[in-house]
């Protein structure tokens, strides 16, 4: 299974016209500590004071609208036998959103993001195994046409990293 909650990608409209101040607390509430249960967006949406189908609903508007591009769990894959890397390619700025399109196709790709810097787009693979990281580098040089830059992971560190909406 994939590990991240966002996928680079532009809202469709700005996000001050698309949310308002219960996206907000809900998009706030969920970066961490989903509950574990058997009906968690039951008590998800009691916490925030909605019911089940509202906050449903509006996790619904915020995916379509792009406000939010994923919704789902962070996972520690190596500790599943997968692994993961973080990844970079020199993207030509006239092709750099059809290259964007390419390589967000992959399942692997958990987010995708723009850098200024020569290697202007990174990205982070997952797969299932390790071997699944080079097959997946090679599939996505072949598709893009682009040399994958890969920087595995040396060290682990914990950044408890929340956006505030």
């Amino acid at each position: 299974m994939r590990g991240a909650v966002f996928r680079w990608g532009r809202p469709l409209k700005p996000a001050a016209e698309t949310i308002d101040a219960i996206d907000r607390r809900i998009i706030n509430a969920l970066q961490g500590g989903f509950p574990i249960t058997d009906e968690p967006y039951r008590e998800v949406a009691a916490m925030l004071g909605l019911s089940t189908e509202e906050l449903l609903a509006r996790l619904e508007s915020l995916l379509a609208h792009k406000v939010l591009t994923r919704f789902g769990p962070m996972f520690q894959i190596e500790r599943m036998g997968g692994a993961f890397v973080l990844a970079a390619v020199a993207a030509p700025e006239d092709r750099f959103e059809a290259v964007a399109a390419q390589i967000n196709a992959f399942s692997e790709v958990a987010h995708n993001y723009r850098r200024e810097h020569a290697l202007n787009m990174w990205f982070v693979l997952a797969t299932e195994t390790l071997d699944g990281i080079a097959e997946t580098i090679a599939r996505i040089e072949a598709a893009t046409g682009l040399t994958v830059y890969a920087f595995p992971k040396e060290r682990e560190f914990f950044v408890e990293l929340k956006l505030a909406a």
